[in-house]
């Protein structure tokens, strides 16, 4: 197990290096730049442009700048200016101005805690609620769990918080229209849309992986062995239903801690989420490549995780 997590870990390393390069060279050769143009989109004189590109460091060689920008983010966690927002480095954005005074109000950790809300929400309901329909296969219950779970895919999550806001906020006037942190109801509104469509997905890939499971030769000899019925769904069919189910929940949980752009602008949610758009519309170098390298170091992270919980639910999975 050392062995093996030692050279994922080397591997992750070099994906992540891989990506950062990839990031670069497409910024390199996108049209237009941070300064071609000034806030309110007019084109700058080229004397300016190129002051303001030779304070970032934009002048020198491409090679030169990612040597450059790469050794401070590995040695001193230093993302860099911000090239849109003046006065501001990437990590003041992302991280908080007082970070240090008041760490959970920083934008990485909002998004982090809308994230893993939303997540243990889609993964405490869409698991029993997947196995429950595979068990009353063809029944009422079947048919009426696979209606929330078409609505919960079907609907797209911004649509899903207007509709919220609508009903809860301006019409019920039960929970706040935006906002986090300051009250639990500010929060129940962004999980539950986020969560929902996530929901749906794990639900539908439990009901199938549990079909497919209770079909299976072992499941009727355990059976067949007079075993209880809940012993053989909780000892045989959901260790080995719950593998392909497993393999979403890492790319997901990534995707969500590292921001969610259209519920945190629904709901006014000060996390990283618009970042994502901003960066690439504002050409922000420094931004882009912060944005892009936190998601993949979350994606590589979760992978691996999900690697390693593969031995753990299946015995007949060995690492070498």
């Amino acid at each position: 197990m050392i062995s093996f997590v030692a050279n994922r870990l080397v591997r992750s390393f070099i994906v992540i290096i891989l990506i950062s390069i990839v990031t670069f060279i497409f910024m390199q050769l996108a049209p237009g730049g941070p300064f071609s143009s000034d806030p309110g989109g007019r084109p700058r004189a080229p004397a300016v442009q190129a002051k303001l590109e030779a304070r970032y460091g934009l002048d020198r060689p491409p090679v030169e700048q990612y040597l450059r920008y790469m050794s401070n983010l590995i040695l001193r966690f230093d993302f860099g200016p911000s090239m849109r927002q003046k006065d501001y480095s990437v990590n003041q954005l992302l991280f908080g101005v007082d970070f240090w005074s008041d760490p959970l109000n920083t934008p990485v950790l909002i998004s982090a805690q809308l994230g893993l809300m939303a997540f243990a929400l889609a993964v405490g309901i869409g698991i029993p609620l997947g196995v429950v329909s595979a068990l009353y296969h063809g029944r009422g219950l079947d048919h009426g769990a696979m209606l929330i779970t078409t609505l919960g895919i079907s609907i797209p999550n911004f649509v899903l918080g207007l509709l919220f806001i609508l009903f809860f906020s301006l019409t019920l006037h039960w929970l706040p229209v935006f906002g986090w942190g300051d009250s639990w109801k500010q929060m129940v509104m962004p999980v539950i849309v986020l969560g929902t469509g996530g929901m749906a997905i794990i639900a539908r890939l439990t009901r199938a992986s549990v079909l497919e499971t209770l079909g299976q030769d072992y499941i009727r000899t355990a059976r067949a062995k007079g075993l209880r019925e809940r012993y053989v769904l909780a000892r045989h069919a959901l260790p080995n239903s719950i593998i392909p189910v497993v393999t979403v929940l890492g790319p997901l949980l990534a995707a969500w801690l590292t921001g969610t752009f259209f519920v945190e602008l629904i709901f006014a949610i000060p996390g990283i989420g618009k970042f994502f758009i901003t960066a690439v519309t504002d050409r922000d170098y420094s931004m882009i490549m912060a944005t892009t390298l936190i998601y993949s170091v979350a994606l590589v992270a979760m992978n691996l995780i999900v690697d390693i919980a593969y031995g753990f639910l299946d015995p007949r999975i060995r690492y070498d």
